[in-house]
């Protein structure tokens, strides 16, 4: 009576392995590959704006929104932008001043700063970065830093699956 009941559970157990293998082989191999999330809004008739937003954690562990746009005008060139966005009295942009951005192999490139006049809060910056995404690839990983107001740096790393994303926003959209 014993070893039927062993032979079951061996079954059982050579059942279950062989799920575990089929279910770890679907989530190598079966899973659809990741889709960026890009948003669209019509500021105005005619008037497209396309972005990418994420928020990503600095060096010292304060959360900023990173977002990339494109605004399309009829009959205008049409900039990209990266605006950051950190929570008010976490840190304040000191204007004008360059975005430094530093890509995986060194090279280091500058972004002029849109809110060079104004700004429409101490907690925001922006950066025309129409020239700057033309020289990139998109498989490397970039390192954005900028100084900040009372000396403190913001440094952020943006991450590959970001700077693809941002690539689509580049190339599909137009």
């Amino acid at each position: 009576m014993v070893y039927p009941i062993q032979q079951c559970f061996s079954q059982l157990l050579a059942l279950g392995r062989f799920f575990l293998v089929l279910l770890l082989l679907q989530a190598t191999f079966i899973t659809p590959p990741a889709v960026a999330v890009l948003r669209q809004h019509q500021d105005a008739p005619g008037i497209m704006r396309y972005h990418s937003q994420e928020s990503l954690k600095d060096e010292s562990g304060r959360t900023w929104q990173v977002v990339l746009f494109k605004t399309i005008i009829p009959g205008q060139t049409t900039r990209l932008n990266l605006r950051l966005v950190g929570f008010p009295g976490m840190a304040e942009f000191t204007h004008p001043q360059f975005l430094e951005i530093t890509t995986a192999d060194g090279k280091l490139l500058t972004a002029a700063d849109v809110f060079a006049q104004a700004a429409p809060a101490l907690n925001v910056g922006q950066y025309d970065v129409t020239d700057v995404f033309a020289k990139l690839q998109a498989d490397e990983s970039l390192n954005l830093s900028i100084p900040l107001k009372g000396g403190q740096p913001l440094s952020l790393i943006i991450p590959k699956s970001l700077v693809i994303e941002w690539q689509l926003l580049l190339t599909e959209i137009r």
